[in-house]
């Protein structure tokens, strides 16, 4: 019995132990995340949507044409596209060969023009023709996922929007905030132990910003890398 006892005081001390280890590494990445934001603040004071958009439609429209697609690209695409579909209610009537045309540019065009139309049709019947504010609601849009639902709840709604696209995905594991995951939902869950949710949106928009301008896949310029003092690549810690 005594041994017993011993053991499951060990057992214990055990899961005390791990469960302050934890705190602990969600408490200094936070201080990191802290240091992370600032210097992006400095480097980018705007930040912005990269996609031109003017109603709350079109930029859900936009960024489903984003998807392996740059965002020059979809911006040279969506004037002529916005123009011959001017309402919510023209894209919701569009023959979708007659919008694949518009968009074969983009790549996938088929995919996306369908899902252009067809979630422009939900808008309308479901929605009261607004683009909706709540995740739950927004995955219901063919052609919405986690990373479209959290950037639109950022820029349009100014809610808390992890959205981890690749250059996040990397970037924040280079910069330790995440244990270097390349799943997005487990990026986007870990970040938000880390990243207060009132930074989210202008963090993810700046982390895309700084992976464009300096912190590149294929030749990142660590030398003149304003995050280089956190990045676990640079510093090797």
């Amino acid at each position: 019995m005594e041994n017993r006892r011993e053991v499951c005081y060990t057992d214990k001390k055990a899961r005390e132990t791990r469960a302050r280890d934890r705190m602990d590494g969600t408490m200094r990445k936070k201080e990191r995340a802290a240091a992370v934001i600032a210097a992006l603040k400095e480097a980018y004071p705007g930040a912005v949507c990269a996609l031109d958009y003017g109603a709350d439609y079109q930029l859900m429209i936009a960024v489903r044409l984003s998807a392996q697609c740059t965002d020059a690209r979809v911006n040279l695409v969506t004037p002529a596209l916005f123009e011959a579909y001017p309402t919510l209610h023209d894209f919701a009537q569009a023959d979708i060969a007659d919008v694949e045309r518009y968009v074969h540019s983009c790549g996938f065009y088929q995919h996306k023009a369908r899902d252009i139309v067809l979630a422009c049709q939900m808008l309308e019947r479901d929605f009261g023709g607004r683009v909706p504010d709540t995740m739950e609601d927004l995955l219901k849009l063919p052609g919405v996922g986690r990373k479209t639902a959290n950037l639109l709840l950022g820029d349009l709604y100014g809610k808390e929007a992890y959205v981890c696209d690749t250059h996040c995905i990397r970037i924040t594991g280079k910069l330790g905030l995440t244990d270097g995951t390349k799943d997005p939902l487990k990026c986007e869950m870990q970040l938000r132990k880390v990243i207060p949710p009132e930074e989210s949106s202008d963090f993810c928009h700046r982390i895309v910003l700084h992976g464009r301008a300096v912190c590149t896949a294929r030749s990142p310029k660590c030398g003149e890398c304003t995050l280089a003092p956190f990045c676990k690549s640079f510093t090797g810690k």
